[in-house]
């Protein structure tokens, strides 16, 4: 569970991105945050694996105050943690298989990390992850000569080798076709259902937003200005987070 109590977050210029917010994100949701660029979207997501510190009010993770963690606690903690960027984060000169290993240097002995040395369970583990995002048959491929969206379930298979409990997207569809955004999203809501994974995604195009997440949280100027079903959110509700002059274009 993800409890923000009274979290603000203010930048050293002074620029707000969470102004006194309060939310609850239970084990196994599938949530979007959607808002205008600056609005806080980011800020948001990105405190709860302190990417972003926090500056006032309490942010526990499944019980653990977030704010207090420090050095090993902190790289433990984010381990139950998967992050998922735009712009996918692979090294494209080496192999798919070689990029969803990744996840599991932090666990590994300086000695195998030089050379290179995974063992035979952290092989099956990334293989079965790819398998879950359907690129199985893309194993031993270099990452460069994949499209787009084959390169973000690349990412998402690194995440899944983690066994995290919680995944954050920071806008994980925004570089990406209509048509592939929404596979994408597809296998976003198959983990969610399949694995039980707790899925906190930011996103820039409603329209997915409202078709494939569960709940939808709507920030304006670092506040909460929506939070209830995606099938409850209607044009008054854009208004108030958009503004009323976005409203129909943003619908």
């Amino acid at each position: 569970m993800i409890v923000f109590d009274h979290v603000s977050k203010v930048y050293p210029n002074g620029t707000v991105g969470l102004d006194d917010v309060d939310l609850t994100i239970a084990d196994g949701e599938f949530v979007a945050i959607i808002g205008r660029s600056g609005a806080g979207k980011s800020t948001l997501l990105r405190s709860v694996n302190r990417m972003h510190r926090i500056t006032s009010g309490t942010l526990t993770v499944n019980g653990t105050d977030v704010i207090s963690l420090s050095g090993k606690s902190l790289r433990r903690f984010r381990r139950g943690i998967g992050m998922v960027f735009q712009s996918f984060n692979l090294v494209t000169r080496t192999s798919v298989i070689q990029n969803v290993l990744a996840a599991c240097v932090p666990d590994m002995p300086f000695w195998r990390v030089l050379l290179g040395a995974f063992r035979r369970s952290d092989k099956i583990k990334a293989l079965e992850s790819l398998d879950k995002v359907g690129i199985l048959d893309k194993a031993y491929m270099r990452a460069d000569q994949l499209s787009g969206g084959q390169q973000q379930r690349v990412a998402l298979a690194r995440t899944l080798t983690q066994d995290p409990k919680i995944i954050l997207a920071d806008e994980p569809v925004a570089a990406l076709d209509p048509v592939t955004a929404k596979q994408v999203m597809q296998d976003f809501v198959r983990i969610n259902k399949d694995l039980g994974i707790t899925i906190l995604l930011n996103i820039h195009h409603v329209e997915l937003a409202l078709e494939y997440a569960d709940r939808i949280i709507g920030i304006r100027a670092g506040r909460i200005v929506y939070d209830g079903p995606s099938a409850n959110v209607d044009k008054d509700v854009l208004g108030a987070i958009y503004g009323e002059d976005e409203t129909e274009e943003t619908a």
